[in-house]
């Protein structure tokens, strides 16, 4: 150990004096709020960034794990027909995955005196599979009836996969019937009828996401392209590609593929807004709780100065002794270090141990309604500690340029003449 450190280390647990009891005890009080402060804004600030991060890659996996990394629709016109040899055609694009064809629709469905809004997706289920994890999802019921495969008994109505929610909503459960009225109706003597189709519940899903759990269904899509009348047609084709981030350039990739009239739209677009509220949120808690930390500094500030006051004395008689000033500076800049350190490596370990144990138990719970999810993720980082621990020490070392300054400009013979 260095002679500068040794002294820091000492002044730090150094016994206090009858003669000054009071003076050091002052000292020595700032001295523990100071690590308590630290501590207190290193953990917040952990814990804080572990849940911004917790949410971000929670609606990140849900969004994505949900809808398809890019889907490819028509600019005009009700739909794709004749939409085979376009699929061929698109899979063979880089970085394309799988492609699943889908039919879109919003309906209205009912259960007695209950009824609630819903969009239907008409899929093919081995394909869609291959893009979004809604299916599997399932955790009442099946979805295998959903197979084309799957012969439905002649005067049994066909099967439909509704999201919890919508459940709740309607009261209904697997093997129940739903009512299916599409907007879509016929045209009458007496004017539009519109449309409608009895399904049997098969499944239930629940993805997690609110958004899907309370609108969303699932049903064939030849079943779907009945329903609304539309034989051979697609709405959308949604794709899944090998890597997130190059949506925006297999976007553009299959537009020029599909041809005029196309259009594709991504997951990074259809939840900018979401993910830039998320990205500021994180900033502003930042800096808020790092004012914590600026707090505690300047205690650490306070309890230096009161330090140097006190041992004006001491200092004098170091430098008596051959003890350079630069020596003295960085006697009370390790005192300061050795403070934040304390404070910094306390809350460390608080922060991180609260995150880890709200990333495993989920403790404190959410409304899915309001949040998407239904409890509170933690996603503590290694870089974000090691960014805090850095922001908290250099905070500290500015806070000890002023005491440390003036002890080494002090004069031994004006500090010992009346000694």
């Amino acid at each position: 150990m260095s002679f500068e450190l040794f002294i820091a280390a000492r002044y730090l647990r150094a016994r206090q004096r009858k003669a000054s009891a009071r003076g050091r005890g002052v000292i020595g009080f700032i001295t523990a709020i100071s690590v308590i402060g630290v501590a207190a804004g290193v953990a917040s600030l952990i814990i804080a960034l572990a849940i911004t991060n917790g949410m971000r890659r929670d609606m990140q996996d849900r969004l994505v794990g949900s809808q398809a990394h890019v889907e490819l629709l028509r600019t005009a016109g009700d739909g794709i027909r004749d939409w085979r040899p376009l699929l061929t055609r698109l899979e063979k694009t880089p970085h394309v995955l799988a492609i699943a064809p889908s039919l879109y629709g919003q309906v209205l469905i009912s259960r007695g005196a209950r009824s609630g809004g819903a969009l239907i997706k008409g899929v093919i289920p081995a394909d869609e599979r291959r893009v979004s994890d809604l299916l599997q999802s399932v955790n009442q019921g099946s979805a295998v009836e959903l197979d084309p495969t799957t012969t439905t008994p002649t005067g049994v109505a066909p099967p439909i996969v509704i999201g919890n929610e919508l459940a709740l909503t309607l009261g209904a459960s697997v093997g129940d019937s739903l009512l299916v009225t599409s907007p879509q109706g016929d045209l009458t003597p007496l004017g539009l009828v519109p449309r409608y189709q009895r399904f049997r519940v098969v499944g239930i899903f629940a993805s997690g996401f609110y958004q899907y759990d309370s609108a969303y269904a699932f049903m064939r899509l030849d079943d779907a392209q009945r329903l609304f009348s539309e034989p051979d047609l697609v709405t959308v084709f949604s794709v899944k590609i090998d890597d997130l981030y190059k949506a925006p350039q297999v976007g553009n990739a299959l537009v020029q593929a599909a041809g005029p009239g196309f259009q594709a739209t991504n997951w990074m677009e259809q939840n900018r807004e979401l993910f830039r509220a998320l990205r500021l949120e994180q900033v502003v808690t930042f800096i808020v709780l790092t004012l914590i930390v600026v707090v505690a500094a300047l205690n650490i500030l306070i309890a230096l100065t009161m330090m140097v006051m006190e041992k004006t004395r001491d200092i004098a008689v170091m430098m008596s002794f051959g003890v350079s000033a630069e020596q003295i500076r960085r006697i009370f800049l390790y005192q300061g270090l050795l403070i934040s350190s304390i404070g910094t490596v306390l809350g460390l370990v608080l922060g991180l141990a609260a995150s880890l144990l709200g990333a495993h138990f989920r403790f404190i719970p959410l409304d899915a309604s309001v949040y998407s999810i239904s409890y509170l993720p933690f996603a503590p980082r290694i870089s974000d500690a090691v960014l805090v621990a850095g922001l908290s020490l250099a905070v500290s070392l500015l806070a000890t340029l002023y005491p440390s300054g003036s002890a080494a400009a002090v004069l031994p013979a004006e500090a010992l003449r009346y000694e």
